[in-house]
């Protein structure tokens, strides 16, 4: 099967993972795509002016790239749960004079038909989702405006759902990946199955091709992934340290720190399973999280913010797949090519 991709002008399948929150950058999307890979904007956490803004710095570039959004798959707190949450946790936000015991619970959607209404306006090359999948209308849309359109799953019937509703590839993701996982049901803890397993069984459920991301950190992980099926890789933690990555102090300090040893699922933060590396946090809270998305992000983002500020890993999400140790501090491009360099 001949990759989609080839028409972006992607020559190397490793790509270039869309990191919320702050780690990607236009510069480190427009290195992937000058390494002949390809390299995702994130959408998640931003207004869509933001993102517009995003955009027109890459493609200045004249290079391609791609843009992922967070489609809206709300896991509604408890409201008893998130205030028992609230007074839990407060003592942390105390640290930095942050008051959160008053915070109301907010259920919104990420700006999402804002940002939709962007992406059919204003096309971009290719646009991804996480954490559900999208109308077929939206799909269709966007795929009559030119865009090719991935949709990340974590399982064979994810897979199944994602082409029943036109997407174009798919990008398969383990429970291995650091952040967030783009489980469809995220009021459960993803199976740990490794990814070249899961790309078999995805391979058997679809014929659309796939992308595989999770814990691939080195060029054997990438031969390995292909090997098993897929016509890309995608990385993420790797890049977490590179030049280009807008990654915070501390979390990029934690990375490379011999101290910390193992990484977690945890709701802790954000009310919604993702892997991070552990901390004081994730020891503290993680048995004490309820599910409840986005609730448990807005609460707890003010104190992690004033936390980073601080370098102080202790209280921030150390966001890390399992292959962190091998996240090096030098350009994309080079971390992206060394990668590639046993395809």
């Amino acid at each position: 099967m001949v990759s989609p991709l080839a028409a972006l002008g992607v020559s190397t399948p490793v790509l270039a993972a869309p990191m919320a929150g702050g780690p990607t950058t236009p510069a480190l999307v427009t290195a992937a795509a000058r390494a002949n890979g390809l390299g995702f904007l994130s959408g998640g956490y931003r207004t869509a002016d933001v993102l517009a803004e995003q955009i027109a710095e890459v493609r200045s570039d004249g290079v391609g790239f791609g843009v992922n959004l967070f489609a809206p798959n709300p896991v509604p707190v408890d409201p008893e749960a998130f205030r028992r949450y609230a007074r839990t946790v407060a003592p942390e936000a105390r640290t930095y004079g942050i008051d959160i015991l008053g915070t109301g619970i907010v259920e919104d959607d990420d700006h999402w038909s804002d940002k939709i209404d962007l992406l059919l306006s204003d096309p971009v090359p290719v646009v991804s989702f996480t954490f559900a999948v999208p109308e077929a209308a939206v799909i269709a849309a966007l795929r009559a405006a030119g865009t090719l359109v991935v949709q990340t799953v974590t399982s064979a019937a994810e897979a199944r759902l994602a082409a029943e509703a036109g997407v174009d590839v798919l990008a398969v993701q383990a429970s291995a990946a650091g952040g967030h996982s783009g489980t469809l049901t995220p009021q459960h803890i993803p199976a740990p199955v490794p990814l070249t397993d899961l790309l078999g069984e995805v391979r058997q459920a679809v014929s659309l091709p796939l992308v595989a991301a999770g814990g691939v950190a080195t060029p054997s992980d990438a031969t390995g992934a292909l090997r098993a099926g897929a016509a890309a890789v995608m990385v993420g933690t790797v890049l977490l340290r590179a030049d280009e990555a807008g990654t915070s102090r501390p979390h990029r300090a934690a990375l490379a720190d011999p101290v910390r040893r193992r990484t977690v699922v945890t709701r802790a933060f954000t009310g919604r399973p993702a892997r991070a590396l552990r901390n004081g946090f994730t020891d503290r809270y993680t048995d004490l999280a309820p599910a409840g998305y986005p609730a448990l992000h807005h609460l707890t983002s003010p104190m992690r913010k004033a936390a980073a500020a601080a370098d102080d890993p202790e209280r921030i999400n150390l966001w890390a797949g399992t292959g962190y140790r091998h996240a090096t501090a030098e350009p994309v491009g080079q971390i992206l090519q060394r990668l590639a360099s046993g395809l």
